[in-house]
C-alpha cells in the first residue's frame, strides 16, 4: 500500500483526464486493455459526454490511433447504473451517429470500441473482464462469414468482427485484488483506489501523480469531496427509501399497500432530487405499477432531468 489517497477514476474522467497534458494516463490504460499502443488524437465533444452539474455521466468519447495507424472511436464510461444492457446498446449507436458526417458513405462508419467500468453484477459469469465481438456463423455449414477481397480493401480490415463495435465489460467488484499482469494493476486501482509502488503498467505512474488528492488545488479538492459525499447520500437515499417503501407495503399486507408506500417514498425522493413535482409527473407516478416505480427509484441517480426519468422507463410497461 502506498498510504496516498488517490481520487476515483470516475471523477478523473470528467475533471482531469480530458486535458491533453494527462492523455498518457488514459493512453496507458487503453493500451494495456486493448493490447496495442494507443495514442489519443482528440477528445470528442458530444451531447452525452459534456460535463453536467452533478457529474452523473462519467464518460469520455475519444478518437484514437492504434499501432496499425488505424483511427478508432473509443467510448469509455464508468457505470454505477442497473438498467444497463439496453443503455449500453443505445450508447454505442449514439456514439456512431454523432460522429458520422451527414451524407457520408456507410464505408465511413467508424470502428467503435465501448469500454464500461462496472461496479455492479451484470449477468452471470466468473470472469471480471468480458470482451464482446460480432461474428456471423452459417446455420447449416457452421462456417464463419468472411470479408471478400474487395471488402478488405474498402474497409482496410481482415475480418467482419473488426468492422463491428467491440465491447469490454470490466466488472471491478469481481476482481480478487491480485495483480497477475499489467492490466490487473489498472483493475486493482479501479477497485481499490490505490496504486502500489511496484506497479509498472503503462500510464499508471502518471496516474499516481495526476490523481493524488493532496496535489489538487484547494477548490478542486473541495469539489471532489462534495462529489463523494453526494454519491454516498444518493446511494443511501435509494437504498433506504425503496427499502422503507417495501417494508411499509409488507406491513399493510396488501399489494396496493406496497405500491402506495413505494409511490409516497418515490415522490419524496424525486422532490429531494428535482424539487416540487408538476401535476403531470404526479399523475404518471400515480398510474405506474410497482415494477416501474422500482425502476424509476433505481434510475434516479443517472437521470438528467425529471422528464427524462419518467419518459425513459417505459411508463409502467
Amino acid at each position: 500500500m502506498t498510504g496516498r489517497r488517490l481520487i476515483t477514476f470516475d471523477w478523473a474522467l470528467k475533471r482531469l483526464l480530458r486535458s491533453k497534458a494527462n492523455f498518457d494516463v488514459l493512453e496507458g490504460f487503453l493500451s494495456e486493455l486493448l493490447e496495442t499502443d494507443i495514442q489519443i488524437v482528440e477528445i470528442l465533444e458530444s451531447e452525452s459526454n459534456r460535463e453536467e452539474a452533478l457529474d452523473k455521466y462519467n464518460r469520455v468519447d475519444m478518437k484514437v490511433r492504434n499501432s496499425q495507424n488505424e483511427l478508432i472511436l473509443i467510448e469509455l464510461q464508468y457505470e454505477r447504473q442497473h438498467d444497463y444492457l439496453q443503455r449500453l446498446l443505445f450508447g454505442i449507436a449514439k456514439t456512431i451517429t454523432e460522429h458520422v458526417d451527414g451524407g457520408a458513405a456507410y464505408s465511413k462508419v467508424p470502428k467503435v470500441i465501448s469500454i464500461r467500468i462496472l461496479h455492479f453484477d451484470i449477468g452471470q459469469g466468473e470472469d471480471y473482464i468480458y470482451h464482446g465481438t460480432t461474428t456471423f456463423k452459417g446455420m447449416h455449414t457452421h462456417d464463419e462469414l468472411l470479408l471478400s477481397a474487395a471488402q478488405k480493401q474498402m474497409f482496410r480490415q481482415q475480418t467482419v468482427r473488426e468492422i463491428f463495435p467491440e465491447i469490454y465489460l470490466i466488472r471491478v467488484n469481481r476482481f480478487d485484488e491480485v495483480a497477475r499482469n499489467s492490466l490487473d494493476e489498472w483493475v486493482y486501482f479501479l477497485k481499490t483506489g490505490e496504486i502500489r509502488e511496484e506497479f509498472s503498467a503503462r500510464g499508471i505512474k502518471k496516474a499516481k501523480e495526476v490523481l493524488d488528492l493532496l496535489q489538487l488545488p484547494e477548490a478542486e479538492r473541495r469539489a471532489y469531496e462534495r462529489y463523494q459525499e453526494d454519491l454516498h447520500f444518493q446511494a443511501s437515499m435509494v437504498e433506504s427509501t425503496w427499502g422503507a417503501g417495501m417494508l411499509e407495503g409488507e406491513r399493510k399486507g396488501r399489494r396496493e399497500g406496497r405500491r402506495e408506500g413505494a409511490t409516497d417514498l418515490l415522490t419524496r425522493q424525486l422532490q429531494c432530487r428535482f424539487g416540487p413535482l408538476p401535476d403531470w409527473a404526479s399523475a404518471r407516478i400515480a398510474g405506474a405499477d410497482s415494477s416501474c416505480l422500482e425502476r424509476w427509484s433505481l434510475a434516479i441517480l443517472s437521470a438528467a432531468s425529471l422528464e427524462a426519468l419518467l419518459a425513459d422507463q417505459n411508463q409502467g410497461q
